[in-house]
């Protein structure tokens, strides 16, 4: 019994009580439930016909033996007085409980003249909560079943408690990595003050700037990773496990360096074999969404590093660069997504809908995870943001534009204003003219014809002007013209499936960006293109 409670717990003492009782042994709650059980009884299905009960109220606790010798639990009956009536285990060890309540006892027996059912509490509970071993077994009861059933009470007792602190604890660990979750999401969203509110809750404080860092684990280790993280840091980074893949864990971490050591994000690469870190730049908290993104890329391109460590160097966002123009045509894209009002409360409002556009273009499919939403749910979001805004969400083109605008509304409007004399322009037409722009709005070719927009577009495709330039052109005009999708750019640059993935990987790392997996840097580099294209 001893070995049994240590090697494999309840589950393995009660298989094993059962095979000695050749009976059906369980755990049930102070509500009749059955908790836990193992074995069956012969024939047990049916109902009870009858029988007698009897409680034992005068024994303070169950009889305890003290160095019994083995007694083999042979029946001294032969089978052919066996003809047992199939007994109703559940409603046997239902009726025991309650008999047990009401009459306050500390055990109870019940003979139902094939079978007999005994049940013993485990562990003494003031409340009248404690769990009850609970036996049906054939009769007579075998040689020693009694004395049995008093040995084990207390490694049993003891396993079921210390099992009970085990869930308790998987229950706290799996609520905090909820809510630091839910806390990531706020910050993604941009929705600042209400994280701030519900990290308020949990440690440590939400550091402000910060670094973003995504730690690519191997597989099954992303408990003991982020174990490693925590002590290489000192508990000073927000670490969260990803809610889309599950390899991942996000590290929000102070912008300034620890006082002592090594930087968290180096020390982690070097401590853990096999796991690949991608650092994103020195961002406000209330761009956490941007730092994840430079961190993904910056990860894409760790995995072919051989230090395993990449902190991201292409800046800055095109939100930064659009100016007050940039800014007009992106409210002038959103009003309708953002004064949407649902025809009925159940219905998603404006800033579930924005919530949803961010998380769908950031992860594709990957979504449903991230949002915690079935996907038919998400294919219906998605065609009301699409009516509402007038695009098509199933082309680059009006994906690049939305993802833009929804950059564009999350940052600060001081760091979008114009150099001083920019020169306003008007113009007409566009790749991705939303329809419900006005005259107020500028379309985005004359947001993307802003001297910042193109030299922001050069640095973009800067690296694809070396000897491998053209090559690396035509596949990422060939990628982003069939949709961002494998089998048709394969078909247009008449290579196989496997030869167009081999190119784009090669590509991540000229481009230093992720273009395979979400986040993908698509959108900034359709952006690009177009930029260069309507260049004046």
């Amino acid at each position: 019994m001893q070995r049994l409670a240590r090697n494999g717990g309840t589950a393995e003492l009660l298989r094993w009580l059962s095979g000695r009782a050749d009976g059906w042994v369980g755990i049930a709650g102070s509500d009749g439930t059955v908790l836990s059980a193992s074995g069956t009884v012969p024939g047990a299905s049916g109902t009870v016909a009858g029988g007698t009960g009897t409680v034992a109220r005068d024994v303070p606790h169950a009889p305890q033996a003290r160095d019994v010798p083995h007694v083999p639990l042979a029946r001294d009956v032969p089978p052919a007085l066996h003809a047992p009536q199939p007994p109703d285990v559940p409603r046997l060890v239902a009726d025991g409980v309650r008999a047990l309540a009401e009459r306050g006892a500390l055990a109870y027996s019940h003979d139902t003249g094939a079978h007999t059912a005994l049940l013993f509490p485990l562990y003494a509970d003031d409340r009248g909560a404690a769990p009850l071993l609970a036996v049906v077994t054939p009769r007579p009861l075998a040689a020693g079943l009694a004395t049995l059933l008093a040995d084990v009470l207390m490694p049993l007792s003891l396993c079921w408690e210390a099992e009970a602190v085990e869930r308790k604890r998987r229950r706290v660990d799996l609520a905090e990595s909820r809510g630091r979750e839910a806390v990531l999401h706020l910050l993604m969203t941009g929705q600042l003050s209400i994280a701030r509110q519900v990290a308020g809750a949990l440690r440590p404080r939400l550091p402000d700037p910060v670094r973003v860092c995504v730690v690519e684990c191997p597989g099954g280790s992303r408990d003991e990773v982020a174990r490693v993280c925590a002590e290489a840091d000192g508990g000073r980074s927000w670490i969260v496990r990803c809610p889309v893949y599950a390899r991942h864990l996000i590290l929000v971490m102070p912008a300034e360096e620890a006082p002592e050591g090594t930087a968290t994000d180096e020390a982690v690469a070097a401590l853990v074999d096999h796991c690949v870190v991608g650092v994103s730049e020195q961002v406000p908290l209330a761009d956490t969404a941007t730092g994840y993104r430079q961190a993904f890329h910056a990860l894409a391109v760790a995995r072919e590093h051989p230090g395993r460590h990449v902190r991201f160097g292409l800046t800055p966002e095109p939100a930064l660069v659009v100016g007050r123009a940039g800014r007009r045509w992106a409210e002038a894209l959103l009003t309708p997504l953002l004064t949407h009002v649902p025809r009925r409360a159940q219905d998603p409002g404006s800033q579930e809908l924005a919530a949803t556009a961010a998380s769908w273009l950031a992860f594709s499919s990957h979504a449903t995870g991230h949002l915690k939403v079935h996907r038919n749910t998400l294919a219906a979001r998605l065609k009301l943001i699409g009516e509402l805004l007038g695009l098509d969400l199933h082309r680059l083109a009006d994906q690049s534009a939305l993802d833009l605008a929804l950059r564009i509304r999350a940052t600060p409007a001081p760091v979008c204003t114009p150099d001083p004399g920019e020169p306003a322009r008007t113009g007409t037409g566009g790749a991705a003219a939303p329809a419900h722009a006005n005259g107020a709005a500028q379309d985005l070719d004359e947001v993307l014809r802003r001297p910042a927009v193109q030299e922001w577009a050069s640095r973009q495709l800067a690296p694809m002007t070396g000897p491998a330039g053209p090559a690396a052109e035509e596949t990422l005009r060939a990628w982003l013209g069939c949709e961002g999708r494998l089998g048709p750019t394969a078909a247009e640059l008449g290579i196989s499936v496997p030869g167009a993935r081999k190119r784009l990987t090669r590509l991540e790392t000229v481009l230093q960006r992720s273009l395979l997996r979400p986040p993908s840097a698509r959108y900034d580099l359709w952006l690009a293109l177009r930029a260069q294209e309507v260049k004046p």
